[in-house]
């Protein structure tokens, strides 16, 4: 196949040409397919935050520009870019603008600090880092600029600054690291002919592994990513009417690509932006904007739950016609609340971000919606559940659950030794999920046999 970035895995002539075959992988980047949606959808709104709204063909004209800004201040196809955002329009923004300068995004919660984020530029040998000024009380500036100037790496910082807040940089500074520094605001420049790229190639990195100081990197190709959102989408019959609220951190793959935010661009319908569960922040914005569809942990739903239920919500949901949980066990007696509490349907979700996705159904029978976490979302995922052994036990008795498929990538990026431990010979990815798989194919996950987290 096209080779990706040295340190990758690629996965395997037979298994690329089956995917081609099945229609999965169509060989359109993200960034591209940005470039449709906004013809097809371009005066309908596409990211709202707060009183911010951003229609189709101003995010695609912003993201047009901004690329053409990373390349002007020095950015390289295939170099690899911290982003380190909240919930805000600039991700969404800057992400696609790093893809379409062939830059390779490398997806980093704003909560992670000093130790995990250099050992991000570390393995990733990232040249960039965008993050705002400061968030909840937190210098990432200064973050970064240490880590610039202990490290042969990091040499550009792009800082979000708060609206109405001068750049503490005067617009632009080099420090004595030789570390350029700008306000993200000054990226912007007038559009360049669009590059050439290929889908094969990576187009964002997910973190994986752990929860610890050394997150693995999970590379997530175009044409991998491109179909997760569009089977997600399609499965929940997502359309331009809907409405999604991101609620949980952009750069989870649950609220990014399970359809999430990708896949509501892709189908032409408005992506809400807000930086926290809790229903006072969210059940207001679901009212609002009239959200239909959004994604909960279970702690979440269940403060959802617990507001409508006492009259603490004092907002017309109404328009909710699904939420999505995961990224813990849900009790069943939580589950059975979500359609008479919240008045909607629904869907439990069970994967991470190095591939395997189980969704139910929205036809299924409510003994699968409430106990299970249904099937993997596309036909050509493989799965298996093991022993201790790596013995196929059978349906119904509990083990570990290994997956294969068109959204699974084959191994972390340069890391041979976890990849070792984490994917089996035939390219199988070890969960570390404890599940069973019921005698009609759905998926129960119980727990974890390792210490990396649940969920997506």
């Amino acid at each position: 196949m096209t080779p990706m970035l040295d340190g990758c895995t690629p996965w395997p002539e037979a298994f690329v040409d089956r995917y081609w075959a099945a229609g999965h992988w169509r060989g359109n980047t993200l960034d591209n397919l940005l470039r449709g949606w906004a013809q097809r959808h371009g005066p309908r709104a596409a990211l709202v935050h707060g009183g911010t709204r951003i229609t189709y063909a101003n995010l695609n004209r912003r993201v047009d520009r901004m690329a053409a800004g990373f390349r002007l201040r020095g950015l390289r196809p295939g170099q690899r870019v911290v982003v380190q955002l909240p919930n805000v329009p600039e991700f969404v923004i800057t992400v696609f603008a790093l893809m379409r300068s062939g830059a390779v995004p490398v997806l980093c919660p704003v909560t992670h600090r000093a130790e995990q984020v250099s050992h991000l530029v570390r393995v990733s040998q990232a040249v960039g880092h965008v993050g705002p000024a400061a968030h909840r009380g937190f210098d990432l500036t200064a973050m970064a600029a240490d880590i610039a100037a202990r490290g042969p790496f990091l040499r550009r910082v792009f800082t979000l600054e708060a609206p109405g807040e001068a750049s503490p940089y005067g617009g632009f500074t080099i420090d004595a690291a030789g570390c350029h520094y700008y306000p993200l605001a000054s990226v912007d420049s007038p559009p360049e002919r669009p590059l050439a790229q290929s889908a094969d190639h990576v187009a964002f990195f997910l973190l994986g592994g752990n929860a610890g100081a050394e997150p693995a990197l999970v590379p997530r190709t175009h044409n991998d990513y491109a179909y997760q959102v569009r089977a997600a989408a399609e499965l929940v019959s997502l359309t331009e009417n809907d409405v999604y609220l991101a609620a949980l951190p952009a750069e989870s793959n649950f609220a990014l690509g399970c359809p999430g935010i990708v896949g509501t661009l892709s189908v032409g319908g408005t992506v809400v932006l807000v930086e926290d569960t809790e229903p006072a922040v969210c059940l207001p914005v679901v009212e609002r904007e009239r959200v239909t569809v959004t994604s909960l942990p279970p702690a979440a739903a269940q403060l959802w739950l617990d507001a409508a239920a006492t009259g603490r919500a004092a907002a017309d949901l109404s328009s909710l016609r699904l939420v999505q949980i995961g990224g813990a066990p849900l009790p069943r007696a939580t589950a059975a609340r979500v359609g008479p509490g919240l008045g909607c349907r629904l869907q439990q979700v069970a994967g991470r971000a190095e591939g395997l996705l189980t969704l139910t159904r929205p036809a299924d029978p409510d003994t699968v919606a409430l106990t299970t976490q249904g099937r993997p979302l596309s036909p050509e995922d493989e799965i298996r559940v093991v022993d201790a052994d790596g013995r196929d036990v059978p349906d119904g008795e509990p083990g570990e659950l290994l997956a294969r498929g068109p959204g699974t990538p084959r191994g972390y990026y340069r890391a041979p030794e976890r990849n070792a431990r984490s994917f089996t010979t035939d390219g199988y990815f070890r969960t570390g999920d404890l599940a069973r798989r019921t005698p009609d194919g759905n998926v129960v996950v119980t727990g974890r046999l390792r210490d990396v987290p649940f969920g997506v």
